[in-house]
């Protein structure tokens, strides 16, 4: 099923709960979005208000993807740098594709979603992203045009005694 994605869509209620669903069944479903299941609504929801407060203060920006019935399937912020030594790229934050959606060519959709509205951003010249490694994660960025930049072994502790590599990906976009 074909998403529409819109970058900067209007934050309302609508919005709010369908991205706190959104991230509530991503996570749950193993997605490595900063949280390890089981979590709730009421988990995620604390971590959206920040993310919706960095959009109303102009340091996010936020493409969502929606299906024909108006359904949020997928969604990535974008985090503006604030060191002025580092605005002329973009991180891509929090990207989410509904666990029923996936493998069905909608994480490519968002991901070239997020290139685009990137490249109508003045002075941006990349878009940059982390990942958590052990999920092959890295492997789909890299098949969207991203390229591996960096890597720290074991940053990222999911549990005792797993701990994955924090990986760093970025993608031009001259």
């Amino acid at each position: 099923m074909p998403l529409t994605f819109t970058f900067d869509p209007v934050v309302d209620p609508a919005l709010r709960e369908g991205l706190v669903d959104l991230w509530t069944d991503a996570s749950n479903a193993g997605g490595a979005i900063g949280f390890v299941p089981p979590v709730t609504r009421d988990d995620i929801r604390p971590e959206l208000i920040k993310h919706l407060v960095a959009l109303i203060e102009g340091r996010h920006r936020l493409v969502v993807g929606r299906d024909r019935d108006g359904r949020i399937g997928a969604a990535a912020f974008l985090a503006f740098n604030t060191h002025r030594l580092q605005r002329h790229w973009i991180w891509a934050y929090t990207v989410m594709v509904h666990p029923d959606l996936q493998g069905r060519g909608v994480g490519r959709a968002l991901m070239e979603a997020v290139a685009d509205a990137a490249r109508t951003l003045d002075g941006i010249e990349a878009v940059r992203l982390a990942c958590r490694g052990g999920m092959g994660l890295e492997h789909f960025y890299a098949s969207c045009g991203y390229k591996e930049v960096g890597r720290v072994p074991g940053a990222i502790r999911v549990a005792p005694g797993d701990d994955r590599d924090d990986i760093t990906m970025l993608l031009p976009l001259h």
